[in-house]
């Protein structure tokens, strides 16, 4: 059944492919529009996107093409020749065409020869790579929409890393790709349901707390988390994946970013300046930070870093657009820089007892629950209530001792609930001198931001919190890990 499938594709489709409701309804039924479909997909690297496409469209590609980093236009069109080659089954050399308006001409005269009668597909893969500066590729694809694929029953999927390229020279085009694309996914890392489905397909049986650290390290990223070898602790695998010279994470972080920008280095001083500031930074400290004059620039990197998924801005509660935070929520660039970079070669079992250890993971516990907000509004069964989500920040004053609250999930019903994350090896237990310090956080809160509404004080924990004369009466909810890994 797989004969007419070119290698690449036969290889991939005998894997599982785990989660991805939502993207695979929607990649369906662009099969069975009556109309011809562009669809544009973006993804950061190592995150499915070429997978997913490949293997929901396994019987459907006619043609696929995938662009190749810094090669000039010569070698470009030398690949659509021999992929062309590979797909007709010509046993004659394909030549490659002088430009991408002749290999487009190519592409629909080849296609129209074949009679298809059911919708198929063209998949052109790492299109920035393709388009690259004076190539000419993008307007040569505009053409071939508007002069002949626009007519036939075909989805054209195209796909790339850099988030916000694709959105710039295309989603949002005022040229030939002008309003072309008529679906766009944004594929996500695995949330952690969908991290345990796809560790245990791979014979992986690690208990929810070593996935959270797993997770904590690496995201939910497929390509990383491939990498996980049954058999083995979460702190042992991190340690042959992050810290041995050839571990497949050991030096990530120095493709990662080229990969997907040009002059990627002020993205990278960007990163850096947000790992070394948890709680965030706003645009002006963001200045400040990375020493380059307020031009404007600043605020396009800022946008591209969040669009390829790596930052996440949040206004504080009651704050304007100029006090929004920006905060690095890239699990793997946050491990890269507090400790890969820094301690190579070490041992992450022995790096794991230290007291850094536990400061990067009470963060990195905060970054994971913010990302699994759905899970937490179900546990505390408002997951069909509209909510705002935000952080409070309050300034040392004169008076009183700054404070950061980092969830805050502002309800219609009148309601707010506080959230507390801990992650911790047990039970969490309140002792006495915690209970005060939380009520008078409260009381602060109240008195700041002048809310009236009801305040419930919800805890999201790894195991929950151990039930005592402090938690009584203090705490209303009580989440553990087990929420966040629903569905």
């Amino acid at each position: 059944m797989f004969a007419h499938i070119p290698p690449p594709i036969k290889m991939l489709i005998m894997q599982e492919l785990i989660g991805r409701q939502d993207e695979k309804k929607i990649l369906r039924g662009l099969l069975k529009s009556d109309t011809p479909e562009m669809l544009a997909v973006v993804g950061r690297r190592r995150v499915g996107k070429t997978f997913l496409i490949q293997t929901v469209y396994e019987n459907e590609i006619c043609f696929a093409l995938t662009g190749s980093q810094y090669s000039p236009l010569k070698e470009q069109l030398q690949n659509f020749a021999w992929q062309m080659e590979k797909y007709s089954g010509s046993k004659i050399p394909v030549a490659p065409p002088k430009n991408w308006a002749e290999a487009f001409n190519q592409l629909s005269k080849y296609i129209d020869s074949k009679k298809h009668k059911q919708k198929k597909v063209i998949f052109m893969d790492e299109l920035p790579w393709l388009a690259a500066h004076k190539s000419g590729f993008l307007s040569a694809l505009g053409y071939f929409w508007n002069t002949w694929a626009s007519r036939k029953n075909i989805v054209i999927v195209i796909c790339g890393s850099a988030a916000s390229w694709m959105i710039k020279n295309v989603i949002h085009h005022k040229g030939g790709m002008h309003n072309r694309v008529t679906r766009f996914i944004s594929l996500q890392p695995f949330t952690l349901n969908e991290t345990l489905q796809y560790l245990q397909s791979r014979s992986v049986t690690l208990n929810l707390y070593q996935i959270v650290q797993l997770y904590m390290a690496m995201g939910g990223i497929p390509q990383y988390l491939k990498q996980v070898k049954p058999g083995l602790s979460a702190a042992q695998n991190i340690d042959e994946i992050c810290f041995r010279k050839n571990g497949f994470l050991w030096d990530e972080f120095s493709k990662l970013y080229p990969a997907l920008f040009d002059n990627a280095s002020n993205h990278i001083d960007i990163i850096q300046a947000l790992a070394a500031k948890w709680k965030g930074l706003t645009r002006k400290e963001v200045l400040a930070a990375i020493k380059i004059p307020d031009g404007g620039t600043v605020s396009k990197y800022l946008s591209e870093l969040e669009q390829s998924g790596f930052i996440t801005s949040y206004l504080p509660f009651g704050k304007t657009k100029k006090d929004k935070l920006f905060r690095l929520t890239d699990e793997y660039s946050l491990f890269y820089l507090k400790f890969i970079e820094k301690k190579r070669n070490q041992s992450w079992q022995k790096i794991s007892q230290q007291q850094s250890w536990k400061s990067w993971a009470g963060f990195a516990f905060e970054s994971l629950c913010l990302k699994h907000i759905g899970q937490i509004k179900k546990a505390l069964g408002i997951s069909g209530i509209q909510t705002d989500e935000s952080s409070f920040v309050s300034k040392d004053s004169q008076n009183d001792i700054g404070f950061q609250i980092d969830m805050l999930i502002d309800r219609p019903d009148n309601s707010i609930n506080l959230c507390e994350m801990k992650f911790y090896e047990s039970e969490f237990t309140i002792e006495k001198s915690y209970a005060d310090e939380i009520r008078e956080r409260i009381a602060q809160f109240k008195a700041l931001s002048k809310t009236k509404k009801q305040v419930f004080l919800t805890f999201i924990t790894t195991y929950g919190i151990k039930q005592n004369l402090h938690s009584l009466g203090l705490v209303h909810h009580n989440i553990n890990m087990e929420a966040l890994f629903e569905e």
